[in-house]
């Protein structure tokens, strides 16, 4: 297997987990799980970290481009280019949601 086709695969499957942890927030708030919920959040905050700590991009970006010369927006992961190009801002604003739903739910 190339080796920029496994560090997509990779970083895709890595996605996929991060957007069902954000997608969990809410569901756990919900339920009124709380410990779960505050958990999934320091998982993502453990994400946002390490973005912040690499210039707001996945460090696999930066291994995926010492193998190509193409710098789309999703040159290094499995996703459509609209995708990939407003991800932070789409899962982003859902993880602050969910967020502010789960201090709404742990209030009332």
């Amino acid at each position: 297997m190339p080796a920029l086709t496994l560090i997509r695969l990779v970083h895709t499957i890595v996605w996929a987990f991060f957007v069902a942890v954000i997608v969990a927030i809410p569901v756990a708030a919900w339920q009124r799980k709380f410990g779960l919920f505050l958990f999934l959040v320091a998982v993502v905050l453990v994400e946002v970290a390490v973005l912040a700590a690499n210039e707001l991009r996945c460090p696999l970006t930066g291994v995926a481009a010492r193998y190509t010369t193409d710098r789309r927006d999703n040159f290094d992961i499995y996703l459509p280019l609209l995708v990939a190009r407003y991800n932070k801002q789409v899962f982003g604003t859902l993880f602050v949601a969910g967020l502010l739903f789960g201090l709404v739910r742990a209030l009332t």
